[in-house]
């Protein structure tokens, strides 16, 4: 049993990738090919936003949004502590300060109330001036964009969607990557849109931002790669790449469906035994993974080992906790919701050719343990 199921996947779709792929062998256009701009067509159709621009991995999706903001030393973003590195790091790399936000008990998202509160005590503080917030659509669910909107709006910050777990996801009437003054998502091949490599995705509406980003993917450059009008990174996403999402978005919508009926069937039988991931009545997940609370985390593990089926853990240590952010100040204890969380998250197969026998044997480990 597989923890993620690529091959059954290619197993649908193996004569449209290695046709895609030829395309681009024949046309011999590796760089920036003719298969990027009509990927980008199509998914800022999907979506719903004005502009995509492929980039080369989800974290450059991330930072180069931050590097449109002029984001540097003395400023703070705030985010959330109970997600994958990138998301703060790409802060810090610009050298501004992550400040972190606890996160909800239910949806594991940045908690909107307490969001204002840290960005009313940073204000107060006086030390560093807030600039914007980077929501983590958590295990494929948007985060509470309505509200975090109206503090953007209220604090004049601009809202980045982490939506690397998320695409394929909707937020009320809207879909993901279509929240924010820009959103991010990623194509590593796990994602729920995921490439045979590293690739990324901006999305927005903003026409001087779509003009930066565009710039900055390619070294600043301006009229050509030659003319360099700001400071750029190598952000490209491969043609390579985009030949084999263009062939992966053809089944994408029925995918999604599929995966809502994989989280269902894990829902119904598991929600009197543990906690079940919480999905909000207007939300729909992409279900990037599921995730399971039990306060014998580590024994529920090791049991579904030995009979042979796979888990993870995300997040094993919030961020405000890892050596990469000890200069922040933060302690055990500042951020107890995601403290708790990570001593009893773990994460189950999920993936849209789950088979309801591999299923099955799942929900019964984990109930047998219960």
């Amino acid at each position: 049993m597989q923890f993620i199921d690529l091959n059954a996947q290619q197993g649908r779709i193996r004569d449209k990738i290695e046709n895609n792929i030829k395309k681009v062998l024949d046309h011999g256009k590796y760089i920036m090919g003719p298969e990027i701009m009509e990927l980008e067509e199509q998914l800022a159709a999907y979506v719903g936003t004005k502009y995509a621009a492929g980039v080369a991995s989800g974290t450059d999706a991330l930072l180069m949004p931050l590097m449109t903001y002029e984001i540097g030393p003395g400023d703070a973003v705030f985010t959330t502590p109970f997600t994958f590195i990138a998301t703060a790091e790409v802060i810090k790399l610009l050298g501004a300060v992550p400040v972190f936000v606890d996160i909800q008990e239910d949806t594991y998202n940045i908690d909107p109330v307490k969001l204002e509160e840290v960005i009313v005590k940073t204000i107060q503080d006086g030390k560093l001036k807030p600039r914007g917030i980077i929501p983590v659509d958590l295990f494929g669910q948007p985060a509470d964009y309505d509200e975090i909107e109206a503090i953007a709006k209220k604090y004049n910050l601009f809202v980045i969607q982490d939506a690397a777990q998320s695409f394929g996801a909707k937020y009320k009437d809207k879909r993901a990557c279509s929240s924010g003054n820009v959103a991010a998502t990623s194509f590593f091949p796990a994602k729920p849109l995921g490439g045979y490599g590293d690739g990324g995705m901006v999305f927005t509406n903003d026409d001087e931002m779509y003009e930066k980003l565009v710039s900055i993917r390619v070294h600043g450059k301006g009229s050509d790669k030659y003319d360099n009008i700001r400071i750029g990174i190598n952000g490209r996403l491969d043609t390579l790449q985009a030949a084999i999402l263009l062939a992966k978005m053809e089944i994408f919508s029925e995918e999604v469906d599929l995966r809502q009926e994989v989280a269902g069937r894990y829902s119904d039988a598991l929600k009197d035994c543990t906690v079940v991931p919480v999905v909000r009545d207007y939300n729909l997940s992409a279900w990037a993974q599921y995730s399971l609370l039990h306060p014998k985390r580590d024994q529920v593990q090791a049991a579904l080992k030995e009979k042979g089926i796979p888990t993870a853990v995300y997040y094993p240590l919030s961020l405000h906790l890892q050596e990469a952010f000890l200069n922040l100040g933060c302690q055990k204890g500042d951020f107890p919701i995601s403290e708790r969380i990570q001593e009893q998250i773990f994460s189950v197969p999920m993936h849209p050719y789950l088979s309801i026998s591999d299923q099955d044997k799942i929900i019964a480990a984990i109930r047998s343990f219960s």
